[in-house]
């Protein structure tokens, strides 16, 4: 697989960078893929190659909601996974963000963009990541290499965080 790819929609040139966090922002699980893969493409290979994860889970406690924005298909990601582990969806839910309508925000006297305030969470973990000097730009030859670097940004972060707790 090339380690870079062309996004359209985006119109970006280079590689995405897909993340699974908790409800602090820190990550669960992280993915480089080429930016040419869909969102859908990219959080179901995440979700596989974690598979394991989610197979040692318990069915007795509640199921973990992954928050998605519009831009996933929750039905095509539910078929998808359910092939690489048919059990999945008791373990898990698919939630989409809420939206806010026009009339929603009008009523609010609200214009333009509107934060959501569950979204912001990822959206915080992706400006921590931009912080890391070596993830402004895709330096990295390869995705594994992008996958580490981003892991690395993470562990840096955490342990940062975790010297000023004490």
């Amino acid at each position: 697989m090339d380690a870079k790819g062309f996004c359209f929609y985006k119109a970006t040139n280079g590689i995405k960078r897909h993340l699974a966090v908790d409800t602090l922002g820190f990550p669960f699980f992280t993915l480089c893929t080429p930016a040419n893969l869909s969102d859908d493409a990219g959080l179901i290979q995440l979700l596989t190659q974690n598979i394991d994860y989610f197979r040692s889970k318990p069915v007795n406690i509640p199921k973990i909601t992954i928050l998605v924005d519009h831009g996933y298909h929750p039905d095509a990601l539910r078929q998808a996974l359910e092939t690489v582990y048919p059990q999945i969806m008791r373990k898990i839910k698919f939630e989409r963000s809420p939206k806010p309508s026009k009339a929603e925000k009008t009523a609010a006297g609200q214009t333009g963009f509107v934060p959501v305030v569950a979204r912001w969470v990822v959206e915080r973990s992706n400006a921590w990541m931009e912080r890391c000097k070596s993830l402004v730009k895709n330096f990295e030859r390869t995705l594994a290499n992008a996958t580490t670097q981003l892991n690395l940004c993470f562990v840096r972060l955490m342990l940062k965080r975790l010297a000023t707790a004490t």
